[in-house]
């Protein structure tokens, strides 16, 4: 597996990783140390990772373990936390990982002669692990049509008549709709 610095080489691409970025690194590396796994480049699809914040975390989970939307590997259950949930599939276990709020009071307390952000970038860079991430096993159940690989036929919306995959679809009153026409609208005709 690369170290901290090959990831933080990596993201610095457009320029110096912001401290969020080196925080999720880190996230990510010891989620693969906790579930000893140390090649997934061997084993596709193994790793599924549930991001809780779409900033920066899904960037460096996708960097560190391949994991992405395109593959379902990678899930966002948007809840303003910088956490992940890494699940194994190959061995039915998932560890959750959350920033620790009081590392960015240490952080600053470490660094006092420096701006927040470069205090943060430092701080993430150096104190222990226990010190940045609460960590907790835990159970993450995934529905079969959520899992990477999965395959369902399309079937058609009788409302707008847009394909549907995945078992996203609502049947009511004897009809198959999306969930947008079955309400669950995010946007509005103009």
């Amino acid at each position: 597996m690369k170290d901290l610095q090959h990831y933080i080489d990596a993201a610095a691409k457009d320029g110096p990783p912001r401290a969020g970025i080196i925080l999720a690194v880190r996230m990510s590396l010891l989620a693969l140390k906790r579930l000893e796994i140390d090649d997934l480049t061997a084993q596709k699809r193994r790793l599924v990772v549930v991001v809780e914040t779409d900033r920066c975390l899904p960037d460096a989970v996708q960097l560190v373990t391949g994991c992405r939307l395109g593959n379902r590997t990678l899930k966002l259950k948007d809840r303003g936390k910088m956490a992940a949930a890494f699940i194994d599939l190959l061995n039915d276990r998932a560890i959750r990982l959350a920033a620790r709020e009081s590392a960015n009071q240490k952080a600053t307390g470490l660094f006092p002669g420096l701006e927040k952000m470069e205090a943060l970038s430092l701080a993430y860079r150096t104190l222990a692990d226990v010190e940045l991430y609460h960590q907790e096993w835990v159970r993450v159940r995934l529905a079969p049509e959520d899992l990477p690989g999965y395959r369902t036929p399309r079937v058609i919306c009788a409302e707008c008549g847009e394909g549907i995959a995945f078992h996203r679809e609502v049947q009511t009153g004897g009809r198959i709709l999306c969930r947008t026409c079955a309400g669950e609208r995010y946007y509005e005709h103009l």
